[in-house]
């Protein structure tokens, strides 16, 4: 089978390596001039690590293995600690934090990419898309891959659907030495303020990013010149390692956060979407990337009967995308002196298997 495929992003790339390892025909085309690899970093859960086994995807050499999840009040205090090795255990696989270059890198090994090639003209009942330089290509299954903004969506569905929600994320690495930087140890840290959140990349790098309140002409949104020093009077008050991350910040990444309903349905004819696409949501509960991946997992093995695959998707990925739309993470504070840590710890390796289809089929 030949499936077109928009978008070079994690969904698109995984894709396509599912099915070039199938024995399909796959051809991705970009829009951007080459690889995107902006971004910051992100958390693979257990169901993730083992598609990308099943991706032939080596992980090994990059990231850092996580075995902890903290979650501190902003004087310094711990609330609760979610074990990330009982979910390793209870799923035969890690729980990794990776630069998002690098796995964009690693998923781009050996896969046909036509760059500079973005969709101008789709027809998704015919899986017709003409690109930006001329060409129409024509397969199959056409696959919309290509983000929040994605043509083809646009050409399933009409308007954006997304909305934003009322916060955003500022981020970056650190390279300077923490506590943290060379440990397995995430650490979330709630307060009046915002948000900040702190876990190791590998290769020396720490990622942090601090979430705020705002909208479009306000402090702390994209065009403001002033969001460092912003950042660091909000936060500078809080207990460390944050007043000396903070002093390390120079260039830094703007991330909006947007929400979207997820349809029962997401195509039509021979045409369906993945990633971001078909089911935007906020970093809340770290599932962008993972959910791409589940998309991608299970779009190759269904690849002849897509509403099979976006019934079942859309079903699972429903789950973290509503709790992620409440921003529930700036909550912490309130309500998670209530359980123990065991307790905590059961709840959170227990959702983990409802967001992931692969471990709802494997386990």
């Amino acid at each position: 089978m030949r499936v077109i495929i928009i978008g070079a992003g994690v969904a698109g790339l995984a894709l396509a390596r599912g099915l070039l390892n199938a024995g399909h025909e796959a051809e991705v085309y970009e829009e951007a001039p080459e690889l995107r690899t902006v971004g910051g970093s992100v958390t693979l859960w257990p169901g993730s690590t083992a598609i990308l086994g099943e991706l032939q995807a080596d992980y090994a050499t990059i990231g850092r293995r996580l075995e902890t999840l903290e979650s501190w009040a902003d004087d310094g205090k711990r609330l609760f600690t979610l074990d990330l090795t009982v979910a390793e255990r209870r799923y035969g696989h890690p729980i990794v934090h990776v630069a998002r270059h690098e796995l964009v890198e690693l998923l781009a090994e050996g896969v046909p990419v036509t760059y500079g090639a973005g969709a101008e003209h789709v027809v998704p009942e015919r899986a017709e898309v003409r690109l930006a330089d001329g060409r129409t290509v024509r397969g199959d299954v056409l696959v919309g891959a290509d983000g929040r903004r994605s043509a083809v969506r646009a050409a399933l569905w009409g308007d954006d659907p997304a909305t934003l929600s009322p916060w955003v994320t500022w981020q970056g690495f650190t390279t300077r030495p923490t506590t943290l930087t060379e440990e397995r140890r995430a650490v979330m840290i709630a307060g009046g303020q915002g948000l900040c959140g702190l876990i190791p990349a590998g290769k020396g790098r720490l990622l942090w990013w601090f979430d705020v309140r705002s909208a479009p002409g306000q402090p702390f949104w994209v065009d403001d010149s002033r969001v460092v020093e912003r950042l660091r009077e909000r936060f500078g008050g809080w207990a460390e390692p944050v007043p000396g991350i903070l002093d390390t910040l120079e260039d830094v990444g703007f991330f909006p956060h947007h929400r979207q309903q997820i349809r029962d349905v997401w195509g039509k004819g021979p045409t369906t979407l993945a990633g971001d696409s078909a089911h935007t949501m906020p970093p809340t509960m770290a599932q962008g990337a993972n959910q791409a991946l589940e998309d991608a997992w299970l779009l190759s093995r269904s690849i002849g009967d897509l509403r099979a695959y976006e019934r079942a998707r859309s079903k699972v990925v429903r789950r973290p995308a509503r709790i992620a739309g409440t921003e529930a993470t700036d909550m912490q504070r309130s309500y998670a002196w209530l359980l123990p840590d065991a307790l905590t710890t059961k709840v959170y390796t227990a959702l983990l298997r409802r967001y992931s289809n692969y471990l709802l089929t494997a386990s």
